[in-house]
């Protein structure tokens, strides 16, 4: 990753995360500009989790060193793993900036940018529990339940009973069936 050397010109590394037919000029000549030193460049959507350059380039950080990304969206798709992964460099004394958003970490403000986001963040997920058992609640009331389906209804489950208690071993009944000897060793007592 290259950085942009606004805060230390010594270190400062970026990553670039292309498609494969993207031209990452503009993206190399704004790290150029800013002062970076070297460009890592991940050719992967930036939603994967997968992406050795962007370790290759954490691995190199050192503490007082400053990674720069053109957008953030160069470092993450999703504003959680966004947050988490600068607050990781941020543990591990390595500044954040991104320069078409100027948000530097290395900063009072940057560092009050970056709380807002994971406030917001914290807020959302909240809201997405809070919809999701509300959700819950109102299909229970409704008498559906989650999860998958019974395989034996209780017809099924009564004949596998008079079937074992007639002798008959658990392969044929699961044969008879058409389930597996497990299921009907959870459900046949």
């Amino acid at each position: 990753m290259t950085s942009p050397c606004q805060i230390i010109p010594r270190k400062t590394c970026q990553i670039i995360t292309k498609v494969t037919d993207q031209d990452p000029t503009l993206q190399t000549d704004a790290l150029t500009s800013a002062g970076c030193y070297k460009i890592w460049t991940d050719v992967a959507s930036g939603s994967k989790d997968d992406r050795p350059q962007l370790a290759a380039v954490i691995e190199h950080l050192r503490p007082g060193d400053t990674l720069a990304v053109w957008r953030l969206d160069r470092l993450g798709r999703s504003l959680p793993h966004l947050l988490e992964t600068v607050a990781r460099l941020e543990a591990d004394g390595i500044g954040f900036t991104s320069l078409t958003e100027e948000i530097n970490t290395t900063t009072p403000g940057g560092r009050l940018i970056f709380t807002i986001f994971a406030a917001l963040a914290e807020f959302e997920r909240n809201l997405l529990r809070e919809r999701t058992f509300a959700g819950l609640e109102a299909a229970k009331k409704q008498g559906r339940t989650g999860g998958r389906p019974p395989v034996l209804d209780e017809k099924q489950k009564a004949i596998a009973r008079k079937m074992k208690g007639a002798g008959v071993s658990m392969t044929a009944i699961a044969d008879t069936l058409g389930v597996a000897r497990s299921t009907l060793y959870r459900n046949v007592s």
